[in-house]
């Protein structure tokens, strides 16, 4: 959600930011609309104001004998009271399309992010580690899996397409890489674990910016909940309508949950292996954190997950997303993306994002500084550390064998209880 106030004494500046997105001029509009809600609602009160004072009045005049006055009194309440209603129904729907509007509009980009349509136009910042050199073709993921325990067929059987069923010590990696995780961002990051309902409400949604915009891309039950497309919603949402106190510290949030995202947007892309599921698994990062204080906390959370790949040896590159490429809340953002041998691309593993006080505004989510009076709004960071499934394909592909065997690497070792090697299931 945006700022009212700074629409108003900055619409070109506004406008401008949001040309940077690929979005028209709304300033205008919006203040239009604005200004039409605060007549109506000023016409609300004063109604109100003259109203107590003539009822007030009527009282004196009966107690004075005064009937005629006291007559005309009451149908001057009578009239307010027939007008009232008139001025109230204006200010509410110039306040919904007001709403409705603002909430359609994406984040306003930080200056430093470049311009640009889509991943084309992405800067690399820089990247980190060696490719792997084979002395064979190295396989994808999706070829290599079946043998290891990635059963497609049966996710399909079960689900229909984007799913998947893992079996054996493939299901123990996949375990073993979110609790290796989770340990990280605990133990060494400072973040504190957290078990979230994957189950949440419009509320919960609609302040994480998931709605309206990506109703599409989530699945709602018969009761009118969500699944979460991320922890991020659940975690963010845990402190709306909340005034926290002096955040000297930011609030650092981990949680690894199921995710679920219909891809309603995404036909056609990855059908093909573990990529881009219906159902997957992510260990999420979050912090909440004062508004001078959320650069510093963006560039953190990039690093804490980037020490993930660093420990499991996996070549990664960080990219920094252009404005036709950054997700809707966000006003910067930076992708790491694995290098996959078997496809021989960078695939996204990770997302960090800043969104500064967008979400903030939209759950009301606030601080009050210490020693002032006032609130301020909050500035929430959010960011994968990392994706489950699509680490999973990333060890698969830079540790695969020539025989198709995979090598556990030595960070997960302690949490595969002795197996060092993925075989071919029998």
């Amino acid at each position: 959600m945006h700022d009212i106030a700074y629409i108003r004494a900055n619409p070109q500046a506004f406008d401008a930011a949001l040309a940077r997105r690929g979005a028209d001029p709304v300033a205008d509009r919006i203040i239009a609309l604005d200004a039409k809600k605060r007549e109506a609602s000023t016409k609300v009160q004063q109604a109100q104001s003259r109203r107590n004072d003539a009822s007030k009045a009527i009282g004196q005049a009966m107690g004075q004998g005064d009937k005629d006055k006291a007559e005309a009194l009451k149908a001057e309440v009578a009239e307010i009271k027939a007008s009232m209603p008139q001025w109230e129904d204006a200010a509410s729907a110039a306040g919904s399309e007001l709403d409705d509007l603002l909430a359609t509009l994406p984040n306003l980009p930080a200056e430093d992010v470049p311009d640009g349509k889509d991943e084309a136009d992405n800067v690399e910042v820089h990247q980190w580690g060696k490719k792997r050199a084979f002395d064979f073709e190295p396989k994808e993921h999706a070829d290599l899996g079946p043998a290891l325990g990635m059963d497609f067929e049966t996710g399909a059987k079960l689900s229909g397409a984007r799913f998947t069923f893992l079996r054996g010590d493939m299901a123990r990696l996949h375990r073993a890489l979110a609790q290796f995780m989770l340990d990280t961002q605990t133990r060494k990051n400072g973040y504190t674990e957290c078990n979230p309902p994957v189950l949440v409400n419009d509320d919960a949604m609609y302040g994480t910016d998931k709605l309206p915009k990506f109703a599409e891309d989530s699945f709602r039950t018969t009761d009118d909940r969500w699944l979460i497309p991320t922890s991020e919603v659940s975690l963010t949402a845990s402190v709306a309508g909340e005034i926290l106190p002096d955040l000297t510290q930011p609030i650092r949030l981990t949680a690894h949950t199921l995710c679920f995202r219909s891809e309603a947007g995404a036909a056609g892309r990855d059908t093909r292996g573990f990529i881009r599921q219906h159902q997957f698994e992510k260990v999420e990062m979050v912090s909440i954190c004062r508004p001078e204080d959320s650069a510093a906390e963006h560039e953190r959370m990039t690093e804490c997950a980037e020490q993930l790949l660093q420990t499991l040896d996996l070549p990664y590159r960080r990219v920094l997303l252009c404005t036709g490429d950054m997700g809707f809340g966000a006003r910067k953002t930076y992708d790491l993306e694995v290098w996959l041998p078997g496809q021989a691309a960078w695939r996204e593993i990770s997302s960090c994002s800043n969104t500064g006080d967008f979400q903030a505004r939209r759950m009301n989510a606030r601080y009050r500084p210490e020693g002032e009076k006032k609130t301020a709004f909050v500035h929430t960071l959010n960011g994968s550390g990392l994706a489950v499934g699509r680490t999973l394909v990333a060890v698969m592909e830079n540790y695969q064998n020539a025989d198709g065997s995979v090598t556990v690497p030595d960070a997960l070792t302690p949490y595969m209880g002795g197996v060092d090697r993925l075989e071919a299931v029998s």
